[in-house]
């Protein structure tokens, strides 16, 4: 299995509270986790080398939605643009 590094250097967000950025971040990083997981996306990211940066779009969250789930979703928005 091929090792996976994602650095996160700058992430715009537009109402997330400050003190939800810990929650939001673990939401994160464990959908990215489970992502990764999936060889069709690590073999996908291998092929294409270094990711210089892109951007995610097109993301539908439901209002009062809880920070971890916020992170989780964008987790999602990650893995579909590498899929492309």
């Amino acid at each position: 299995m091929k090792r996976v590094v994602v650095h996160v250097d700058r992430l715009v967000l537009s109402g997330i509270r400050h003190a939800d950025r810990h929650a939001f971040a673990a939401g994160l990083q464990q959908e990215l986790q489970r992502g990764f997981g999936d060889r069709e996306a690590v073999s996908q990211l291998s092929a294409e080398g270094d990711t210089s940066g892109f951007r995610v779009g097109g993301l539908h969250i439901e209002h009062g939605s809880m920070p971890q789930r916020i992170g989780a979703s964008v987790a999602r928005g990650i893995h579909r643009e590498i899929k492309k």
